[in-house]
């Protein structure tokens, strides 16, 4: 019987480009019971699908064979249900008892990763190589007779290291790298007298790889910033003192006690105290925000003016940002369309330029008796110019700085087939409620008959006090903006069905619906006219009666977020065509679609929703849905995107492809344009690789270029590639 499925993540240091990818992937494939791999660069990971008696230790020493650090990454035990703890105990043993000097090389690699760039191994090495090149051109000048010599020690201090990777990377499966073509390349080079340019060339590789490790490290550190929001201290409330004690120690139900200029440092609600929260740093809301005693607050927030006590609602590793962090790794590890056929092509395209180069060397010395020597520096420049890393890695480096920077602004999508697929998305469809609109009532008319417009709201008010209905919340809501006072409500109760009614100042008073109200009392024609028009604008309206007469009726609806108008105006500019599924009222959804100028399809359940998305998609149009991710699930798991709406929610965040956290309707089109960006970014990388190819192919077999420039196009492509895929991480969504 074959044993069941596990999957297991490792942390790997020292891994900056594709073709480090292709290597640990090669090596960890060939171990028997390893199922699948992935390998991410930008997330500095790998996760391997194993069987369940898979010695995971195995995947750590073949990394670490390979010369780069590797632990297992922290929470395994819950990505490999069946492990028992026994088990990890068992394998840490195993990574233990390993050989002295992979230890302390290893773990001097995990270390290296909090370590500032110019103290990388990666940096001392290309030093290194530089004052040995440096000394060998002085040495030569001073001493012609050793000048050759001196430049073969030189070359030997950058090569060997290089060489050796060669030879490790060939043991285990991956005989064609970039090692491999640079170490045939400076060796070929000294066979024909050029050490001084072979020396000089494997500098520049080795300049080349360190630019590139400091590039991968600032992409990983641009979405692990955002853990540097949260603050490692609370002031935990206990018996009313307050005690400062580690943020990631508290637990759900903790009251914390956070004063005015203090970040907020778990996710909470507000149990004690009102003021403005300033959510830049996560939202990127340029205007604070206005919290009350229910309202949420999210850890790595600004508490700008009064002292409140929040009551925790998630753990420090389950807080909005923690969660963020952990999708856009696990979104950075999963590949594009794109970047798997690079990877496919790449296997074939380095194998074929080691052929290329040696026809070229060989070809025209045998065939046309050319000059051997000319013709073997050329093959050599071929070898140089072919290195794939700039092609490779144009896709992976421009998808997760997207990935990041649509992160860091709420943007949340789950790897690089969301990212590519947003951009050709051809219509949207929207939920209503929650989604288009905020969700909650807001009171929308207050008209009057017999008494004024205050004394309407300032009765309804006392009624519905302490209530927890939405209607209530919103009259009470519109009272305290309004600064219409709330006496106190006598005898106040529901009558099932119909509304509520108590005694106020003396008086009976009834707020309920329109039908309640006239078996209580005539309603003159006109104000019958009134209810119904604003009914039929699919308000909800709520009648008062004080003293057995009319006093004023109240109207409210669940209004379009502020942003809704306008995000779907950017839509219809874009191209992109947007509509409403809900299933609200017919009423009530054509009037908020008026008002928004979309069209709107009512009463639908959820199944109705999911034909809806396949009708349109046997149109051959791609579509989005963007819903609240609980009565929405099935349409949002057959668009081609799904988009969650939502503060950071549980099922906002698991269920569908990409999640706009901050519940703004305007970030779903700076979603589309994000993922445009990043296409475009893309495009012009893999120009840039195999433009400057192509122009340094040509350039060296007709004579004008060696391999000084050869090395320099390869090594300057990779950097520019970089630096054009690091630009998207300071993308904003236009205002």
């Amino acid at each position: 019987m074959s044993a069941a499925s596990s999957e297991s993540r490792y942390r790997v240091t020292g891994m900056d480009c594709a073709s480090c990818a292709s290597k640990i992937d090669t090596a960890v494939r060939r171990l028997d019971g390893v199922e699948d791999v992935n390998v991410s660069v930008s997330a500095g990971t790998v996760k391997v699908g194993h069987k369940d008696d898979f010695d995971r230790a195995d995947v750590v020493r073949q990394i670490r064979n390979l010369g780069y650090g590797a632990e297992l990454a922290t929470g395994n035990a819950g990505a490999s249900r069946t492990h028992a703890h026994a088990d990890h105990d068992h394998e840490q043993g195993h990574a233990h008892d390993h050989s002295h000097s992979h230890a302390s090389h290893t773990h001097d690699d995990l270390r290296e990763a909090g370590l500032p760039w110019w103290r990388t191994k990666k940096v001392r090495l290309t030093a290194a190589c530089a004052v040995a090149l440096l000394a060998a051109y002085v040495v030569g000048h001073l001493a012609p007779s050793v000048e050759r010599p001196a430049f073969l020690m030189a070359l030997a201090v950058g090569l060997v290291p290089v060489a050796w990777r060669a030879v490790t990377a060939a043991r285990f499966g991956t005989p064609f790298s970039i090692e491999t073509l640079m170490t045939v390349a400076a060796i070929g080079a000294v066979f024909i007298g050029a050490e001084e340019e072979a020396a000089t060339v494997v500098l520049l590789f080795l300049v080349g790889e360190m630019l590139e490790g400091i590039a991968a490290g600032r992409a990983r550190a641009s979405i692990q910033g955002l853990t540097a929001l949260v603050p490692k201290t609370a002031l935990l409330e206990q018996d009313g003192q307050a005690t400062e004690v580690p943020a990631d120690s508290l637990i759900v139900g903790s009251v914390i006690l956070v004063r005015p200029g203090d970040r907020v440092p778990a996710d909470g609600t507000v149990a004690d105290g009102s003021g403005e929260i300033d959510e830049a740093p996560v939202t990127g809301e340029s205007v604070p925000k206005r919290k009350g005693v229910g309202d949420p607050a999210f850890a790595g927030t600004v508490n700008a003016a009064a002292v409140l006590r929040i009551r925790v609602t998630a753990t420090a590793q389950d807080n909005t940002i923690a969660r963020v962090v952990r999708l856009v790794e696990e979104a950075q590890e999963s590949k594009s369309p794109t970047e798997r056929f690079i990877d496919r092509f790449s296997k074939y395209y380095t194998p074929g330029v080691l052929v290329v180069g040696a026809v070229i060397a060989i070809l025209p010395p045998l065939v046309a008796g050319a000059n051997w020597s000319e013709w073997i520096y050329k093959g050599l420049a071929i070898l140089l110019i072919g290195c794939p890393c700039a092609l490779v890695i144009s896709t992976p480096a421009a998808i997760a700085a997207g990935l990041s920077a649509g992160a860091r602004r709420g943007l949340l999508m789950k790897g690089g087939v969301v990212l590519e697929k947003l951009g050709k998305i051809t219509t949207v469809a929207f939920d209503k409620t929650g989604t288009l609109t905020a969700g909650r009532p807001v009171v929308t008319d207050v008209v009057s008959a017999g008494r004024s417009e205050r004394d309407v709201l300032s009765l309804a008010a006392a009624l519905e006090k302490g209530s927890s209905h939405p209607l209530a919340i919103a009259i009470l809501d519109r009272a305290k903006n309004d600064k219409a006072p709330v006496p106190p409500a006598f005898d106040a109760q529901a009558v099932a069905g119909e509304g509520v009614e108590g005694t106020v100042g003396g008086d009976p008073v009834f707020l309920g619906s329109p039908r309640a109200a006239e078996q209580r009392v005539s309603l003159q024609p006109e104000y019958k006219a009134a209810i119904a028009a604003l009914n039929a604008e699919g308000k909800t309206v709520s009648v008062l009666l004080s003293r057995g007469a009319l006093a004023g009726f109240i109207a409210m609806r669940d209004e379009a977020r502020p942003d809704a108008l306008q995000a779907l105006d950017e839509l219809k500019r874009a191209g992109v065509r947007p509509l409403m599924l809900t299933g609200d009222n017919r009423v009530t959804a054509e009037a908020i679609a008026a008002k928004l100028g979309i069209e709107a399809r009512a009463e639908l359940l959820p199944q109705d929703k999911q034909r809806i998305v396949r009708e349109l998609q046997a149109q051959g149009l791609r579509v989005a849905k963007v819903g609240d991710g609980i009565n929405d699930a099935p349409a949002l798991a057959a668009a081609d995107i799904g988009i969650a709406m939502g503060g950071g929610t549980d099922v906002a965040l698991e269920t569908a492809d990409a999640a706009v956290l901050h519940g703004r309707v305007r970030d779903v089109p700076n979603m589309i344009v994000l993922s445009k960006s990043v296409m475009r970014n893309i495009h012009q990388n893999i120009a840039i690789a195999l433009g400057l190819k192509a122009v340094f192919l040509v350039t060296t077999v007709i004579g004008l270029t060696g391999l000084w420039p050869a090395i320099l196009a390869d090594t300057g492509a990779t950097v520019l590639v970089t630096a054009n895929a690091m630009r998207l991480l300071r993308w904003k969504p236009a205002r």
